[in-house]
């Protein structure tokens, strides 16, 4: 049964589109498909994948439009995501809505718009994909028919995008969503000197877990560390999993010192929690946390100097949390330690 349309739930659908994590993100081969493809058959001079935001419409894949993004009070795609249909305007300067609207009346000069709604699994509208064009024309029910079809095309794209994204084991962000983030968190902390730390936790001794108790016990202490990450953490900051019992948070807008306060929580926490299989047993984790740098705009340094300290709090006894030292070679260093380190304890 497809869900009815929630068009008045406004802060349920700017969730929904969260939750795709598809906002700020590169440009991706399956949507510039799309738009591509809709330029040549609907012939268009321009054609979007938008998806409208708070107070934005963003293009995840656009032909024919110079800009990334627009306001939303302008966009003629906030019209289209109140609509359970197609939203058809053939002639912009014949309707009072859109008269005087800058995007009509100067570039990109649209004169005619089609926007199919973007809705997802739950009923929410994010976004439309859209076709325009420059001068008066009407769009006959067969391209209608066409845009409906590449809109679910676009839908089935983010969702298996979203599902990509998302550790099968864990819920937590995958790798490469989590890397993909951070890095745009990065460059806009830099950008407006906002401070901005990242931490990295490893479960101790999580080779002998699975030699005693069996690899589906070492999967439920990590599923165990997770939930505790996920339900400690704010919506703003980034969990991932970068592999194995290897965790990062990404904290923006946070200083080292309220990090640090968070990250030895869920140690602590996580410290006194008993193994549902083995109650008489606690496992712990170790940290490394590190700050970005003012006009830092790279990852790499960053997650450098947060794996050096996590080797040193390995090397300093498990169980507990180190910031980062200074020093740039150490921290180097460090990370080559630190990596064969967990493959030796991984492999013994």
């Amino acid at each position: 049964m497809i869900p009815d349309l929630k068009s008045d739930d406004e802060e349920g659908r700017v969730q929904a589109l969260n939750r795709l994590g598809v906002l700020d993100t590169e440009e991706e081969a399956p949507f510039d498909k799309i738009v591509a493809l809709i330029q040549q058959v609907v012939q268009v001079p321009m054609c979007a994948v938008s998806l409208v935001d708070r107070h934005r419409q963003w293009f995840k894949a656009r032909r024919g439009l110079d800009v990334r993004q627009t306001p939303r009070d302008i966009s003629f795609c906030t019209h289209a995501i109140r609509q359970s249909k197609p939203f058809v305007i053939r002639d912009a300067l014949d309707d009072p809505r859109f008269a005087e609207n800058p995007l009509v009346t100067a570039a990109p000069f649209i004169r005619s718009y089609a926007g199919i709604p973007l809705k997802t699994p739950d009923g929410y509208n994010v976004g439309t994909l859209c076709a325009i064009d420059t001068k008066a024309r009407p769009f006959p029910d067969a391209e209608i028919t066409i845009l409906e079809s590449f809109a679910k095309v676009v839908v089935d794209q983010l969702e298996l995008r979203q599902i990509a994204s998302s550790d099968y084991l864990t819920g937590a962000m995958s790798r490469r969503a989590w890397m993909e983030k951070a890095r745009t968190e990065i460059e806009r902390a830099s950008r407006h000197g906002r401070p901005l730390s990242l931490a990295v936790f490893d479960i101790d001794r999580f080779k002998s877990i699975n030699d005693t108790y069996g690899h589906a016990a070492g999967d439920r202490v990590i599923q165990d560390i997770a939930r505790l990450c996920m339900a400690t953490k704010r919506q703003s900051d980034l969990f991932g999993r970068l592999g194995g019992e290897e965790f990062v948070l990404l904290f923006p807008e946070t200083t080292v010192a309220n990090a640090t306060f968070v990250v030895d929580r869920v140690r602590t926490l996580f410290a006194r929690m008993p193994l549902s299989f083995a109650p008489q047993v606690h496992v712990t984790v170790s940290a490394g946390i590190a700050g970005l740098r003012p006009a830092e705009t790279d990852l790499e340094p960053l997650l450098q100097r947060a794996d050096g300290a996590l080797y040193q709090a390995k090397t300093n006894g498990r169980n507990r949390t180190v910031v980062a030292p200074e020093d740039q070679t150490v921290r180097a260093v460090g990370r080559v330690k630190m990596r064969c380190r967990v493959d030796a304890e991984r492999n013994a």
